[in-house]
């Protein structure tokens, strides 16, 4: 009975009030709303309520929730709570943009991108693969080291049994254990895609995003392009084949442990849909312009850090302290080589793209990842350069923005300079209203 809301037009501010006891009131300024989300979990699709979530990026948790409400108060106060923003000042190309979006009222009642089924199903089978060896990895080494400790405690029932036993016989169901597992990895992994972004509809609404799935858990939000921070494309090899990647949309958090769980995913997308999108995002479709590469000591440097201290650590427990280390030695190529890859295809994959509008921050072996920013997001920039890097003119650079950070190692310093001097005349003069 004491919990209510309402929207405060003189002072442009919603209002949240509840306790019994302790009462507490809430004032939420419009302008500094960066996100609403309407959830519906399983127990209240079943009792026909919706949750209502608004997010400022102030805190690491949301500001207002309302548990309980229909769908249509819902939609109409998340409506409502972010159509009324200051207006920001745009050029004359941008307000023909945003005025050509405002007079298509049909696109907000019906979604220009929906991701299939077909998509998902994609995209359970090409990702997390990560995830998926490292599921293997554990379980096979822990059956190997079973396996070992019933032979050497059990050696009587060992020699009985062997006789019966076919070598060709234990290598078929090693090999056919290591499929299963996997197929049963893969299949959870799809599951888990399935539940989660079942029935993805993306929708055009006022010059917005509005993102709507879920199977059992519904989810509901808009994304406004004006309060994007970071827009990630990821895509591997088996994801290229397919015609699919996945978009990773990143608005302002509160702090790094918040930014993952904050960032806005679109799986399956194709390439038409993905330029849609930007589209929306940037009114443009953002190019790579000038590349910056890292310094070929960054690859050095990591395959100290990843293979030379790692092997070190082997030698020197298997002098020193356990010799049985030295048994499983024929695994150190194999983890030479395929770390080795890794390094390397993570060095040439590793470039920073400078353009007027944008900065693209590229990454990865085997997911290739864009990272985009606009120059007037930027919040902060941190440049570094060790002494001994002076000579070669190769140094750091990080750009700190409210939705995380973006960081670029052993690039040509002096361009690193100029570029800097650049952005942070862009921000003092920028009248941008993401905040």
């Amino acid at each position: 009975m004491n919990f209510t809301f309402f929207l405060d037009i003189e002072n442009e501010e919603f209002i949240i009030t509840e306790g019994v006891f302790n009462k507490t009131k809430t004032a939420i300024q419009l302008r500094k709303i960066q996100q609403v989300n309407i959830n519906q979990s399983f127990i209240q699709k079943i009792i026909g309520v919706y949750e209502l979530d608004v997010d400022t990026a102030g805190s690491n948790k949301k500001e207002g929730a309302i548990k309980a409400i229909s769908h249509e108060l819902a939609l109409e106060l998340k409506s409502r709570l972010l159509d009324n923003e200051e207006k920001k000042s745009v050029s004359e190309s941008e307000a023909f943009q945003f005025k050509e979006t405002e007079d298509k009222p049909l696109e907000a009642e019906h979604p220009f991108i929906k991701i299939s089924f077909l998509s998902l199903l994609k995209v359970g089978i090409t990702s997390n693969y990560e995830r998926s060896i490292a599921l293997l990895l554990i379980f096979f080494t822990t059956l190997y080291e079973n396996f070992q400790n019933f032979g050497d405690e059990n050696g009587i029932y060992k020699e009985r049994v062997g006789s019966y036993i076919d070598e060709n016989l234990v290598l078929q169901t090693i090999l056919l254990s290591i499929v299963f597992f996997f197929g049963v990895v893969l299949v959870v992994n799809v599951i888990r895609v399935v539940f989660k972004y079942f029935d993805y509809k993306i929708t055009r609404q006022k010059g917005s995003l509005l993102l709507s799935f879920g199977l059992l858990n519904t989810k509901s939000t808009i994304i406004k392009p004006e309060k994007v921070q970071i827009t990630t494309i990821t895509r591997n090899y088996f994801q290229n084949k397919m015609g699919i990647l996945e978009m990773k949309i990143k608005q302002a958090t509160s702090g790094e442990k918040e930014e993952r769980k904050s960032a806005i995913e679109i799986p399956g997308c194709s390439e038409p849909e993905r330029d849609a999108i930007l589209k929306l995002l940037f009114h443009k479709i953002p190019e790579k312009g000038l590349m910056l590469q890292p310094n070929f000591r960054k690859l050095v440097f990591s395959i100290f850090l990843t293979i030379g201290l790692p092997l070190f650590g082997f030698i020197v427990v298997g002098y020193w302290i356990e010799p049985v280390f030295f048994e499983y030695g024929y695994l150190v190529p194999v983890y030479v080589i395929f770390i080795g890859l890794i390094q390397y295809f993570k060095f040439i994959n590793n470039r920073l793209f400078i353009n007027d509008n944008f900065i693209i921050k590229q990454s990865g072996a085997w997911d290739v990842s864009n990272e985009i920013i606009e120059p007037s997001k930027i919040q902060a920039i941190s440049t570094s350069q060790l002494f001994w890097h002076k000579k070669l003119n190769i140094g750091s650079i990080t750009l700190h923005t409210a939705g995380g950070n973006i960081a670029f190692q052993l690039g040509n310093y002096i361009i690193i300079k100029q570029q800097v001097n650049l952005w942070l005349y862009e921000i003092e003069t920028s009248d941008s209203n993401w905040m």
